[in-house]
Order: C-alpha cells, then sequence, then structure tokens
C-alpha cells in the first residue's frame, strides 16, 4: 500500500534563505577548518614523496598498487556526496521508508561489475575505460564516449560543489562563497599535484568523517527521543514503516520492483562504467585484488543507506516531540537536515561542526574524482592519442595541468549554477541522463560480438536523444501542468546517487492531481528505470544498425573485448547438460570471420584444434576464456 500520503508531513514551501537560526560557534569552524587542512595534508605529503620519481602511471592510476581496502573505502565515497546526505533523510522523513529497498538492488549491481566488467577491463591493460571502446570498435566510438562523459562529468561537478553550500548558507549563515571557494581550492591542489594516490587516501579519511558525524546525529537524536526502539514504535505508528510494494508498473516512482531491479541498472551504470570507478579498479595490485574491492562495496553501502534512513526515522520522531521553528516548516526538502542537525545539536560545540564536515567529505571525495577522473580521460583519450611523442616530463606536467584546469572550470561551474535558477533542475538531471547510454554502449560492445562501430555511435546518439526527450519532458511537463516541481536542491540529485543519479529526482511528488495520460504518462517514468530504458535503447538501436552494416563482416575483432556469455551460462548447469550441448559442436569445424584470425584460416574454416593456438597467441586463452564459445559467438 501506499502510505506516502499518510506517512510524511504535507509539503512544504520553499524557505526564504534569508533567514538565518543558528550560527557556527568557533569551535564548530575549527572543525571544519581540521578537515580541510588533513585532506590537503594528505594530498601534499603524496605529491611531495617521491616528486622527482613520479610518472603518469602514478598519477593516473597510483602505479597500479593499491590495496583492496583503501580502494573499497574511495569506491564508496566517490559516489556518496553531500547532496546523498542530505537528501536520503528528507526522502524518509517524507516519504517513508520504501526507498530503503534500493539496498537490495546492490547485491548485483556490484557482483556483475566484479565478475563481468573488472576481468575484462583489467586484463585489456587499460587507463581510460574508453580504450576499450577503440579496442572493440574504433577510434570514433572511443571520443564519442569520451565527450559524453565529459560532458555529463563537467555540469555534475559545479553541481555538487554549490548545492550542499546553498543549503548550509541558507541554515547556518556560513559564508556561501566562502566554501565554494574553500572546497573547490583545496580539492585542486591535492588532487592535481598527488594524483590518484592522494585522490584515494584523501577518500579513506572523508569516509571516517561521513560515517562519524552520521553516527554522531543517530545517537544524539535518538537518546533525545528515548532511544532507537521508541524512534521505531513512533515510525510504525504513524505508517512511516513501509511495506512491500509489488505494483509492478514502472510509472509508479517507488515500488520494490523500480528499486531492487531497476536499481541494478543504476548501480551498474555507476560501478560497472564509470571512469572515476574503472580508474580505481585499474588501480588495483591484481585483478582479485580489484574484485576484493567491489565485494567490500557492498556491506559499506548497505550500512550508508541504513544509516541515512536512520537519520531520517529520528528526525521524524523528533518533530513528534519537539516543535519546529516557522523558518524549518517552511525549509526547502534540502534543508530539513541541516535544521534537524542545527537544532539537535546547538548546545554540543563543535558537533555541528564535525557534521558539517561530514556533509563536504562527501563533497571533496566526489568533486576530487570528478577532477581526476576527466584529467585521466582527456589525456588519454584526447591528447596522447594524437600527439604521442610526449615525453615524461611534459605528459607529467600536462596532466597536473589539466587537473587544474578542471578545478577552475568547476568553480566556474558553480557560479553559473548561481545564475540558473529554474534551468537548473534540468542541469542536475543530465547526469542521471546519460550514465544509462554510456552503460548501454559497453555492453553493446561487451556482450553483441556482431556488433560494429556505426552500430555502437547510432545506437548512442539513440540513447543520449532518448535520455533527453523522457528527461527533460519530465521536467517541462511537470512545471506547464503546475505540479510542484522542487526548486534547486541537494536532495533532488542524490548521489547515492551520489553522483549517485540514484535520486535525480528523489523529490519529486509521488502523485499528480489526475493520472497522466499519453505523452505525459511516458514522460512520468521513474528516474530508477531511466539507465534501463535508455541503455537498452542503445542496444536495440545499435544492433540493428549493426545487422543492416553487415555486423563485424570484414572487421577485426579482439576476442578479449567480449565477454562470453554463452559459456558462463551454460558453466552453470550440470555437466551432463553441458557435454550434451557442448558435444554437438566440439567435434565440428566452426565457421568464424576470415578477419580475426586469417593466417589460422583454411577454406573460411577455423580447426577446433587450432582454436587454442590461436587465442593463446592473442592473449586470451590464459585469462579463463572458452575460445571455442568466443568463436562461435562472433560467427553470429
Amino acid at each position: 500500500m501506499n502510505i506516502e500520503g499518510s506517512a510524511s508531513p504535507s509539503p512544504l514551501p520553499t524557505s526564504d534563505t534569508s533567514v538565518v537560526t543558528s550560527t557556527f560557534s568557533v569551535v564548530d569552524y575549527i572543525v571544519f577548518t581540521l578537515l580541510l587542512l588533513f585532506s590537503l595534508a594528505i594530498g601534499l605529503y603524496h605529491a611531495c614523496r617521491g616528486w622527482s620519481r613520479h610518472t603518469v602511471g602514478q598519477l593516473l592510476l597510483a602505479d597500479r598498487k593499491m590495496g583492496c581496502l583503501p580502494v573499497a573505502l574511495s569506491l564508496l565515497a566517490t559516489f556518496q556526496s553531500a547532496v546523498a546526505i542530505l537528501g536520503v533523510p528528507s526522502e524518509i522523513y517524507r516519504f517513508g521508508t520504501q526507498y530503503w529497498f534500493l539496498g537490495c538492488s546492490y547485491f548485483l549491481g556490484l557482483l556483475i561489475p566484479a565478475h563481468v566488467f573488472i576481468p575484462v577491463f583489467y586484463r585489456l591493460h587499460l587507463t581510460s575505460a574508453y580504450e576499450y571502446l577503440e579496442l572493440r570498435f574504433n577510434k570514433a566510438v572511443r571520443v564519442c564516449g569520451t565527450i559524453t562523459f565529459i560532458f555529463q562529468m563537467v555540469i555534475y561537478m559545479g553541481v555538487v560543489l554549490y548545492a550542499p553550500s546553498l543549503a548550509l548558507n541558507a541554515v547556518t549563515g556560513f559564508d556561501l562563497w566562502l566554501s565554494v571557494l574553500a572546497l573547490g581550492i583545496v580539492c585542486t591542489v591535492y588532487t592535481a599535484l598527488g594524483g590518484l594516490k592522494a585522490v584515494i587516501w584523501t577518500d579513506v579519511f572523508q569516509t571516517l568523517v561521513m560515517f562519524l558525524g552520521q553516527l554522531v546525529v543517530i545517537i544524539v537524536g535518538s537518546v533525545k527521543v528515548g532511544g532507537l526502539g521508541h524512534v521505531w514504535d513512533v515510525a510504525s505508528q504513524y505508517g512511516l514503516i513501509s511495506g512491500i510494494e509489488l505494483d509492478p508498473d514502472p510509472f509508479v516512482r517507488h515500488t520494490f520492483w523500480t528499486l531492487a531491479f531497476g536499481g541494478v541498472f543504476m548501480m551498474l551504470s555507476l560501478y560497472g562504467v564509470n571512469q572515476a570507478q574503472v580508474q580505481r579498479y585499474l588501480s588495483s595490485r591484481t585483478e582479485k585484488a580489484a574484485i576484493l574491492s567491489c565485494y567490500a562495496v557492498f556491506p559499506c553501502q548497505q550500512i550508508v543507506l541504513c544509516m541515512s534512513c536512520l537519520i531520517g526515522m529520528v528526525m521524524f520522531a523528533y518533530y513528534k516531540e519537539y516543535a519546529m521553528s516557522i523558518q524549518q516548516a517552511q525549509a526547502a526538502p534540502d534543508q530539513f537536515v541541516l535544521y534537524f542537525v542545527m537544532d539537535l545539536l546547538k548546545s554540543l560545540p563543535g558537533l555541528p561542526g564535525l557534521f558539517v564536515a561530514c556533509l563536504f567529505s562527501g563533497s571533496l571525495s566526489t568533486i576530487s574524482s570528478a577532477f581526476n577522473s576527466l584529467a585521466t580521460v582527456t589525456m588519454e583519450d584526447l591528447i596522447q592519442p594524437w600527439f604521442p611523442e610526449f615525453c615524461e616530463a611534459h605528459a607529467i606536467l600536462l596532466s597536473r595541468s589539466l587537473a587544474f584546469g578542471y578545478g577552475l572550470l568547476c568553480l566556474g561551474m558553480a557560479f553559473i549554477s548561481s545564475q540558473m535558477g529554474p534551468v537548473l533542475q534540468a542541469a542536475i538531471s543530465i547526469f542521471g541522463m546519460v550514465g544509462g547510454p554510456l552503460l548501454g554502449l559497453f555492453c553493446l560492445g561487451m556482450f553483441f560480438p556482431s556488433a560494429n562501430p556505426p552500430g555502437a555511435i547510432v545506437g548512442l546518439l539513440a540513447g543520449l536523444i532518448m535520455a533527453f526527450w523522457i528527461g527533460i519532458g519530465n521536467i517541462v511537463t511537470n512545471v506547464g501542468s503546475g505540479v510542484p516541481h522542487p526548486s534547486f536542491n541537494a536532495s533532488s540529485f542524490s548521489l547515492f546517487s551520489n553522483l549517485t543519479n540514484t535520486t535525480a529526482t528523489t523529490l519529486m511528488p509521488s502523485a499528480t492531481l489526475s493520472k497522466p495520460v499519453g505523452l505525459q504518462r511516458f514522460y512520468s517514468l521513474s528516474y530508477l528505470w531511466y539507465s534501463a530504458h535508455n541503455s537498452t535503447t542503445v542496444i536495440v538501436v545499435g544492433l540493428i544498425i549493426s545487422l543492416l552494416t553487415g555486423g563485424m563482416r570484414g572487421r577485426y575483432l579482439d576476442p578479449r573485448t567480449i565477454y562470453p556469455v554463452l559459456p558462463r551460462l551454460l558453466a552453470l548447469l550440470p555437466l551432463s547438460c553441458q557435454k550434451r550441448l557442448c558435444c554437438g559442436s566440439c567435434g565440428q569445424d566452426i565457421p568464424m570471420d576470415t578477419n580475426l584470425f586469417p593466417e589460422k584460416m583454411k577454406n573460411g574454416v577455423l580447426q577446433n584444434s587450432r582454436i587454442k593456438e590461436a587465442m593463446a597467441e592473442d592473449g586470451s586463452a590464459h585469462q579463463g576464456y572458452s575460445p571455442t564459445f568466443i568463436v562461435q559467438e562472433t560467427s553470429l
């Protein structure tokens, strides 16, 4: 049953940001300053350590020597931004605990990257995820993917810097542009000078600060309202605890199926093919360490989600016992948590500063990851292929300059964000719109051997057009029909989705005055299905175009770029079934594209006895692939 109407307070208007109810004490400012100083110190330490021995590989991939634990915490921090810390508790407070079922998507959303994407990327010894696209298709597809990613991240990083600063300024009076400049400059310096290793180790520190800040709010809040048991009782009494909503309608904003299965595709777009995450996998010492780091993210994500839900429930119980001020009652949803924290911790100097440090730790970790990944793809995908003669010293200088440049661009985007007004919601949603088509592009190449470069490019364009059509159409329809649409606020882009496009429309009302029909209903597709819908569009259109243009006939297909879906599925069957299915093909000659291994072909047929030799020479046979099935799939 949908309990959103009874469980949540009535929609609240946006607060007047000129009204300030709380101010920071000197101790709070000290705690916040220490966060920036420690983050800067970690970055400078790694920058100065072995300065004369730095290489491009060290700056971009930490020399591929990172352990699984720091990589796992960095993976978590990258998309656990400040907007998620503000947005998820607000979601729980307003609409109930249905959002918690998103945790069901984490299992497949992390298991698939660990056993599909990581092995393929790691064995190809990549630096940029988009190098894969050139190996699988051609350079044009690689450039298209890179430009799409840069567009996505440039728009996102300005918003993620500006959003929490604006909310903090509205609630506490903390100077808006002082916080924006402090975060932007500190983050730029340690990212540019220290490279990926500095980013990962500052992520570890900032993750601990985020956990500590949220834990303090849960403990102090639950004590003030009578314990977690009382919090649960109050939430149950008022219908805040959601049951399993099994409505299969994809146009319902949150149901079990939407969260548990639509969320899988969202997770894949973040943890499977996003450069910020792929770069961390590739920095691991070994492929096993990379896979273990992905495994380690699973319990961490569950803990983070549970803590965010608990803060929302504690906040709900707190305001059933203590009256809100007028400013709080009129606040925008992104300000709920900040008002609550300032009210809760006002008598405990230093703790409000700790929570603000927690909030900005989320921003620092996300922005530094954006800078580093943008510098990497620009260097590896747009500069290095055209100017391969760069010496090491010049390449290092250029890498650092790119990181500095993107830092300045981020500050510029934050300023532009402050001037965008109503248009900003569209800018916020773009991140979620672009993730799905990029996921579809990688899946098209990895799972469908017949897909070719024209199909990949046309499929990507079709996916982007579909994504923007639905996303912008949703916003325009809501504004035009008078449906309350969230003004710019952090929680509308909760990345936990963080970059979390997890809640690209988290604060969208769940119901309108009348049920939409026609295109309006199409535009009301739940945001959690965006990645699934748009990635499927890329795959379907890409396969159709590939079929019409002759598939891979006459083109070279590197078998290392294909994930052997069929043999992996057959491996799940009993051994007797595997033998029956395989015996018919194991003794037969297998037709194959003569361009794959031309020197091994005889009359257009490759003998089974020669397959392993051919694959071994190509570098794939020892990697656990089944050459027979790869060849069979290639011939399709």
